[in-house]
């Protein structure tokens, strides 16, 4: 595949242009992908792909939104945002011949895909386990995964154009803010792309995978506070992430493993 090329447009004039599905439906042969629809407006791209699996295959299908009323994040959280100024996006991803202990790597690797595309771009995105594309402090992007077997639904947020006044969370930042305009039908063609590759290696267990998510990511190395529910918590330093994708804590000697459906909030210690 021919990688796309980036359109800029000025920053006093920031693009909401619509997605083209005619151009995104002819990189799929490139990709692992066989299907992508794009509706104008719902509540959950994650929701409705999930709907969708009760009567039809949903293995290799993309579902974008130019407008998610009610988008969530993990534990429920919900959070919206302004017509065409993110990409709201959900793949069904086939689990088939991967062991279930391997699919907790599908948020990492996604959150991956999307930290490689925005570097280079020239932004220096890192990895907050398990499901947060960070800019220095800033989410650019969140990611949940959610299990609608065989298949799991990954879906993903990035904040193409917010404004600052625009912001669904004020710890959130977006690429217009770092001074970076794009067109999102390209840089969701880029993000198919780097998601079919991860894909592919994911299934193939490829160990560079977890070496590459090690090099961008924020929690490895720091202080961490694992909150868990009932407001238990283990406090240590994160050492690594395991082939599961659950991360590794050096609590006081003793290495604890967390999965990210075991935590409330991971937060610095």
């Amino acid at each position: 595949m021919t990688e796309p090329q980036l359109r800029r447009t000025t920053l006093n004039a920031v693009d909401r242009s619509p997605l083209d599905v005619d151009a995104l439906r002819a990189v799929l042969p490139a990709t692992e992908f066989r299907r992508v629809d794009v509706v104008s407006e719902t509540g959950s791209t994650n929701a409705d792909l999930i709907a969708r699996a009760a009567g039809e295959d949903i293995a290799g299908a993309v579902l974008l939104a130019e407008h998610q009323s009610a988008g969530r994040g993990r534990h429920g959280r919900s959070w919206s945002a302004p017509a065409r100024s993110q990409i709201s996006m959900s793949l069904g991803v086939d689990t088939s011949g991967v062991a279930p202990d391997a699919w907790g790597w599908l948020p990492l690797l996604t959150g991956l895909a999307v930290a490689h595309t925005v570097r280079d771009l020239g932004i220096d995105a890192g990895l907050k386990w398990p499901n947060d594309v960070l800019v220095g402090t800033g989410k650019l992007a969140g990611i949940l995964a959610e299990v609608a077997a065989p298949v799991i639904v990954v879906g993903l947020g990035l904040n193409v154009s917010l404004t600052e006044d625009e912001l669904p969370d004020p710890n959130a930042v977006s690429l217009s803010m770092l001074g970076h305009d794009v067109d999102r039908t390209m840089l969701t063609a880029l993000l198919l792309a780097a998601l079919s590759d991860g894909l592919a290696r994911w299934r193939t267990s490829d160990s560079t995978l977890a070496a590459d998510y090690r090099e961008v990511s924020t929690t490895i190395g720091t202080r961490v506070r694992a909150i868990l529910p009932g407001d238990a918590e283990i406090v240590g330093t994160a050492t690594g992430i395991d082939d599961g994708g659950r991360l590794l804590i050096d609590d006081a000697g003793t290495t604890v493993t967390v999965s990210a459906g075991d935590i409330t909030h991971l937060r610095p210690a």
